[in-house]
């Protein structure tokens, strides 16, 4: 199937600039170095997908006209991929619909608790001018699921608090990787063809106790192959040109609406 990968956000819990560091290493003159946080819109033989709603996600969706999802996926439940989740209102408002939503039992349980006035039941739409109407399902590592014909196989992610899932769509085709120190190997058994793109996250190159350096990144990509790859989830200490000069052709940094097709 052909696919589209929108990047929503390319940045880190603190965005770039941050509050805290500012521009940090990022020459500021570099307009792909401005980034807000990272939510990634997937499309695959016409169906849509939403991985995590950041607290950018509003102005993310309108400025990319996204005005329908057949699925969000969350990758974990850290409050910058978790708390635009409101937002999602808006498309349930258009659809007049329910919206499913998928994730790991901790990451799941986490919504339920913090944002309850948002679930609904398969059988019941809420009153979407009011409030948001979402249906939780939960997913397990290793275990596909189907959203309208297209086959989505959580990972493992692993050594990042809390649990954290990455996805694989239609056996290899797609790979988004989210925030990881180390990949379970029971994930590389989940890719049985040569993934057309891999999104990876880089939340510095130097790595942090929860977060892959810049080497470690490029291991992963070494045993997944892709055609092509994204660096994402990028912090105030990864410049765009000094990511993009220090991997290979096939990798890119990426930058705030970046468009990739597949």
């Amino acid at each position: 199937m052909s696919g589209k990968v929108i990047i929503l956000g390319a940045g880190a819990a603190p965005g770039v600039p941050s509050l805290c560091l500012g521009w940090g290493n990022c020459n500021p003159e570099n307009p792909k170095n401005q980034r807000t946080r990272t939510s990634t819109y997937v499309e695959i033989g016409g169906v849509r997908f939403l991985i995590d709603t950041c607290p950018n996600i509003r102005e993310q969706l309108i400025r990319h006209q996204i005005r329908g999802l057949d699925a969000v996926l969350y990758t974990h439940a850290h409050a910058d991929h978790v708390h635009g989740i409101d937002d999602l209102r808006e498309i349930n408002r258009i659809s007049r619909s329910n919206l499913n939503i998928y994730g790991g039992g901790k990451t799941l349980r986490y919504i339920k608790h913090n944002f309850s006035y948002l679930i609904s039941r398969p059988d019941r739409v809420k009153n979407v001018v009011r409030v948001p109407s979402l249906v939780p399902n939960q997913v397990k590592g290793n275990h596909p699921f189907y959203v309208k014909g297209v086959k989505v196989t959580p990972i493992k992610l692993l050594q990042h608090c809390p649990e954290c899932l990455g996805y694989v769509f239609n056996d290899g085709e797609y790979v988004h990787v989210a925030d990881f120190k180390r990949i379970a190997e029971s994930a590389f058994k989940m890719v049985t063809k040569r993934p057309r793109l891999v999104v990876m996250p880089l939340t510095t190159p130097f790595g942090q106790i929860q977060h892959a350096g810049l080497d470690e990144v490029m291991g992963y990509l070494g045993r997944f192959n892709p055609r092509q790859a994204v660096i994402n989830h990028m912090a105030s200490e990864c410049d765009y040109d000094e990511i993009n000069a220090a991997t290979p052709e096939f990798v890119l940094p990426a930058y705030d609406g970046m468009v990739v097709n597949f």
